[in-house]
Formats: structure tokens, C-alpha cells, sequence
């Protein structure tokens, strides 16, 4: 009889609890701020009308399945992008061209203070790096300014896993093959970052000319500290198809858990594979088929 008694004061309490405090109780640990602005050129994965696009639809559909995250799409800057609503997010995911019409207010904000918490994190796809070209404070976080793809969305290009045991990537396997645009780089700082996937010329074949300007080596999945925070940038996400792919899902959700905190990976800057890989791609570069740009 006590057991009962006790049991029906507990069914008291719980229903006591405010209904918003037990939504927040059960609500995702972590929330992503998912921008799909463009200000240059607009990709078939994002938006060009109300209804969500490839990008956004394989995210929310990933936070449905997972469970682990909430996301909220945004193509509004001006009105999302605010030192106020960033504070209701954990991670800022960015699928963006151009120069975005983000405050200084907010930029200053979320360079010098949000992103370098703990439990922060940026995970930027694609055209992440056709953002603020001319904004060194968002290069020299998100790793790169894209210049070309002499790779073109139809083009099968195969990639090296250089990490094939590391979480974020054991989805790619050692060697990663499909067709999809590729970037090549300025502003590279190899220092910075921990490559974990590149492109390999011998096996990604090109009719376009390729500008060596900057480098031969093309990264393509990179991480990096930023202060407390964390970025993770993949180059793959051109093609809607991609936001199909399992392997592309899951490196996405393993960095998700990174991010937050629940996955152990070391983001130490490599620069020596870097240089190994330029050596590598330049070597390729002169035994296949590939011009350079004029």
C-alpha cells in the first residue's frame, strides 16, 4: 500500500512539471543553425524557393532519425545571424556563397566569442568556402577561398581517406569514389588544419585546365580547434545526390558528436601530410593528362 501511495504522489509531481520544462527535458542536446543563403552563386542543394532543398531536407531528416540534434533552416541573415540567436545554438552549419549581409556586430561576436566556446562548432559544406572571400576573419576559420573546380559535378574523381579509423571518416573507407565538383583553394594554411581526405590526381582524370597558382594538393574533408570550438569543412555537397549518400550522412553525424563533445578526435594540425600530398599531387599532376591554367 505505501508503494501506491508513493507512486501516485511521484504522478502528481510529474504532472505538475510545466509542459515546456519537460519539452526541454526531452528536447535534442544540441541545436544547429543551418544557413543556406546565397549571395553568389545559388546551388541546386539550397533553396531557390519556400520549400526546403537536398541539403536541408537529408539534415532535418538526419536529425529525425538520429535523434541527437534539432535544425533550423535559415535563409535570412540579417534577421537569424544575431549575437541574440546565436546564443540559442550549438553549432552554425553553413551551405553559402558570397559576401552574406551578416552585421559586424554579429561577425565580431561570432569570431571572438561564440564560436570559441566550448560545445560550439561550425560545420560548413561545399560553398562554405565561396563565403567572404575578402573577410580573412572567415578564411582563416573555415580553412580556404575557393578559386576553381577543374573537377566538374560530372566528373568521377576518387579520393584518399587518410584516416580511415578516425570516426568522422571510417564511413569513406581507405579510397572514396564518386561524381562530384571539386574546389581548389587560396588562403590554404595547412598549419591550421587536420587534413583527413584528399583528392587523388591519378585517379581523378580532368579535361579542364587546373590553376596550380596557390598548390597542386587539393584537400577535400578538413578539421581544425577553433579556440574551444570546433570546425569541421567537406567539400563534397555540390551534387543533390550526395545528400543521399550514407557515407556522407554519417561522417556529417560523427562530426555532429565531435562537436559536442561525445567523440574523441584529434584535430592536431597535419602540415606534413599537406606537403607530402603536394609532392604527391604535383608528381601526378606531370605524368597524367592535366594542363594548367594560363
Amino acid at each position: 500500500m505505501p508503494s501506491r501511495i508513493v507512486c501516485f504522489i511521484l504522478f502528481l509531481l510529474l504532472a505538475a512539471i510545466p509542459g515546456s520544462l519537460m519539452a526541454e527535458q526531452n528536447s535534442p542536446p544540441v541545436r544547429i543553425l543551418f544557413v543556406t543563403q546565397s549571395k553568389g552563386f545559388v546551388h541546386g542543394s539550397v533553396r531557390r524557393v519556400e520549400e526546403l532543398a537536398p541539403a536541408e531536407i537529408a539534415l532535418t531528416q538526419l536529425a529525425q532519425q538520429s535523434k541527437e540534434f534539432s535544425i533550423d533552416c535559415t535563409q535570412d541573415c540579417e534577421a537569424d545571424f544575431t549575437p541574440e540567436n546565436l546564443k540559442n545554438y550549438d553549432i552554425v552549419a553553413f551551405y553559402t556563397s558570397g559576401d552574406l549581409p551578416i552585421s559586424e556586430e554579429a561577425m565580431d561576436y561570432f569570431f571572438s566569442e561564440w564560436l570559441r566556446e566550448e560545445g560550439h562548432g561550425v560545420l560548413g559544406f561545399h560553398s562554405a568556402t565561396d563565403t567572404f572571400h575578402n573577410d580573412k576573419r572567415y578564411w582563416d576559420m573555415i580553412g580556404g577561398t575557393f578559386i576553381h573546380h577543374p573537377w566538374g559535378s560530372g566528373t568521377e574523381v576518387t579520393l584518399t581517406n587518410h584516416e580511415p579509423d578516425n570516426p568522422i571518416m571510417a564511413s569513406f573507407g581507405p579510397e572514396h569514389s564518386q561524381q562530384e565538383e571539386i574546389y581548389m583553394y587560396r588562403n590554404w594554411q595547412p598549419e591550421k588544419v587536420r587534413v583527413l581526405m584528399s583528392l587523388d590526381y591519378s585517379k581523378s582524370p580532368t579535361n579542364s585546365p587546373v590553376n596550380t597558382q596557390y598548390g597542386y594538393h587539393v584537400p577535400v574533408c578538413w578539421i581544425k580547434n577553433y579556440g574551444d570550438g570546433k570546425v569541421y569543412v567537406n567539400n563534397l555537397g555540390h551534387r543533390e545526390d550526395t545528400w543521399t549518400r550514407q557515407e556522407y550522412l554519417d561522417s556529417i553525424l560523427s562530426a555532429i558528436r565531435w562537436i559536442k563533445g561525445d567523440l574523441e578526435v584529434d584535430a592536431t594540425p597535419n602540415p606534413e601530410l599537406s606537403q607530402a600530398q603536394e609532392a604527391k599531387a604535383k608528381s601526378d599532376f606531370e605524368a597524367g593528362q592535366f594542363r594548367k591554367q594560363k
